[in-house]
C-alpha cells in the first residue's frame, strides 16, 4: 500500500469480504501484481465495492452474487463475469441461479450479451468440474 494510506474500518471489512467472496488466493495474486499506479484503484475497490456494497447486511453474499454476474454479463465484462462465477464455490449462488441470472440478462440486455456470458459460464463450470479453478 502506499505509505499515504491508513487503512479505515470500511477498508478491512472489505477486504474480509472480499477474501471471502473471491479467495485468498486471488486478492493476495491481485495485490502483489498491483504497482504505484493501480494501487490507489485497488483500495478504492475494497473499500467502496466490498467494504460498502457487498458487505451491506440486506442481501446475502448469494444474492448479491447473482445480480453481479448478471450485470456484468449484461456490461459484456468477460473476465469479471468469469471471476464471479468462480467465487459462487464462496456465495452459495448456485448454477441455477446463474441460469436464471443469464435468462434474465437475455430478455433486459440482449440476447447476444447472455449468449456469450454462456459460454463463459460453461467453460468455467467445466474448470470448476476437473478442479482447475483457484
Amino acid at each position: 500500500m502506499s505509505d499515504a494510506f491508513a487503512p479505515s474500518d470500511r477498508y478491512r471489512q472489505g477486504m474480509a469480504t472480499r477474501r471471502a467472496v473471491l479467495g485468498d488466493n486471488h486478492v493476495d495474486r491481485a495485490q502483489t501484481a498491483s504497482t504505484d499506479f493501480d494501487r490507489p484503484f485497488q483500495e478504492l475497490i475494497t473499500e467502496a465495492a466490498w467494504g460498502h456494497v457487498w458487505s451491506r447486511p440486506t442481501w446475502t453474499k448469494r444474492e448479491r452474487s447473482i445480480v453481479t454476474i448478471a450485470l456484468l454479463a449484461a456490461l459484456g465484462q468477460d473476465e469479471e463475469v468469469a471471476m464471479h462465477v468462480r467465487a459462487t464455490a464462496n456465495t452459495g449462488a448456485s448454477r441455477d441461479d446463474i441460469c436464471e441470472a443469464l435468462l434474465h440478462v437475455a430478455i433486459y440486455a440482449g440476447v447476444p450479451a447472455a449468449n456469450h456470458a454462456i459460454k463463459i459460464v460453461k467453460h468455467v463450470f467445466a474448470e470448476m468440474d476437473a478442479g482447475e479453478a483457484a
